[in-house]
């Protein structure tokens, strides 16, 4: 059996002093803001690629996350090879959510991202927590294009979290807030390990994300959304075979740098 093979995922260990950062990320500042805005039908989604090489690297966030999350991944595996990080509709700089934040639906988006700016494939797609979800569904649908996966922290679509229904309350408040222009602490962009030191420019970038409604409708609808999107995510299931697919417990920099370079590995000995 492959060592990469789906029955035998390689568990990736912390490595010591990961997520560590004197200062912010190398490049951190890029992602605070707007880079280039693909048509996706009728609506543009934010993209950021660094790094030059295949196979592409492409970066799904969490739920309720923008591509900054990846900041002190990015340029680890952007010294290796090409690396892209996008903002899923309502968040980031990318435009609102026009229907359900389904699983099927962050997938089509990718593919329209994908073939409209001209990205070059093979790849190989890096998914944290529902991100995951995302990268799977695609990896399904892809015929082929994706030849790698790196699932950090993954949500299974037969075990979602038992307070998704509390969470969903809780962006609805906030959601409530915003209307007023009183979002408080409480209606903070979550922290993440991943990210590692956040800089003024980021920090400022997650400050005004909170304040705007269409980053709590792109929330709460990918949240509420979520037993559809496990049902999608079920439909679609099949064995990977041979790809290269490494999960990582932990939502750690290096650990899931080092996931990452394990697969790009199987391409580039």
């Amino acid at each position: 059996m492959n060592n990469f093979s789906l029955k035998a995922l390689v568990a990736v260990s912390v490595l010591t002093g990961a997520g560590v950062h004197a200062e912010p990320p190398a490049g951190q500042n890029a992602l605070a803001g707007p880079q280039v805005r693909v048509d996706v039908g009728g609506r543009k989604l934010n993209l950021y690629c660094t790094g030059k090489g295949s196979p592409t690297v492409l970066f799904e966030a969490d739920a309720g996350r923008a591509g900054w999350d990846w900041s002190a991944v990015l340029p680890e595996v952007a010294a290796r090879t090409r690396a892209c990080v996008y903002d899923r509709a309502g968040f980031g700089a990318s435009d609102p959510i026009i229907r359900a934040a389904t699983v099927a639906n962050a997938s089509k988006d990718l593919n329209f991202l994908i073939r409209n700016a001209h990205l070059e494939g093979p790849f190989v797609l890096v998914g944290a927590g529902y991100g995951a979800l995302i990268a799977q569904q695609f990896a399904w649908r892809s015929r082929g294009a994706v030849t790698g996966l790196v699932l950090v922290a993954p949500l299974k679509e037969d075990a979602l979290p038992a307070d998704r229904a509390a969470k969903l309350d809780a962006v609805l408040a906030c959601l409530a807030a915003a209307e007023q222009g009183k979002v408080g602490e409480g209606c903070a962009y979550p922290a993440t390990s991943i990210n590692g030191e956040i800089g003024p420019a980021l920090a400022s970038a997650q400050a005004a994300q909170v304040r705007k409604l269409t980053y709590w409708k792109a929330r709460a609808s990918e949240l509420d959304s979520l037993e559809i999107s496990a049902g999608q995510v079920r439909a679609a299931r099949k064995p990977f075979g041979e790809m290269p697919l490494v999960e990582v417990s932990q939502a750690e920099p290096a650990a899931i740098a080092a996931a990452v370079l394990q697969v790009l590995g199987k391409f580039n000995p």
